[in-house]
């Protein structure tokens, strides 16, 4: 196979390897992933990956990682923009997760996959990339939080539970959306509004 490690920057390997993680399951699915194929994509020994990643377990929770990372800097940017309204706010935060999930969708199959949450996974690599996940998730809890505290939604509402079912229906949509199934993309926008409508029955979002 020639080598694409011209593509590469060697001066950060694990960075590079990543990167060209990314690229291979975009291409091939994650079925393709090894560190032999990497190595040979950055054009370094079989060895030299194992300096960064002790198994491909690490290799996968770091890939993840990374997108949990760019989708929760992306939520974070929603949540802390005061100049919106909290409403628009979390529809937007529901609008760029659905955006994100079908643009990466190998990279997003990885990140909710049971290779990385499996229940009794020892790893402590999938551990770190579970904290970094759950951080993610948060922004939406912290979204309800602040619906709460500006009356808008009960006192008495549990935000971890609204966040929780907020994500199924995301993390559904999603799903439908990008293997075709029942749910057009085309549709996604208004069905986020019919679903945060819910939570607010008596105002629902224009």
């Amino acid at each position: 196979m020639p080598s694409l490690s011209n593509d590469y920057h060697h001066g950060n390997l694990r960075h590079s390897l990543i990167e060209a993680s990314l690229d291979l399951i975009d291409r091939e699915g994650l079925e393709a992933l090894s560190l032999r194929r990497l190595a040979e994509m950055v054009g370094v020994s079989r060895q030299a990956p194992y300096h960064h990643f002790r198994d491909k377990q690490a290799l996968l929770a770091a890939i993840g990682e990374r997108g949990f990372v760019q989708l929760n800097c992306n939520l974070q940017k929603v949540v802390e923009d005061e100049s919106a309204p909290l409403d628009q706010r979390l529809y937007q935060a529901v609008l760029n997760y659905l955006d994100f999930a079908l643009a990466n969708p190998a990279l997003y199959e990885l990140m909710f996959g049971r290779v990385l949450w499996r229940e009794q996974d020892d790893h402590q690599d999938t551990h770190d990339f579970q904290r970094y996940a759950k951080d993610c998730f948060r922004q939406y809890v912290r979204l309800f939080d602040l619906l709460k505290a500006q009356g808008l939604l009960p006192e008495t509402d549990n935000s971890l539970r609204l966040a929780q079912l907020l994500w199924a229906a995301m993390h559904g949509l999603a799903k439908l959306a990008g293997d075709g199934l029942f749910v057009k993309r085309e549709d996604l926008a208004e069905i986020a509004r019919y679903t945060l409508a819910r939570f607010r029955p008596s105002t629902p979002l224009q």
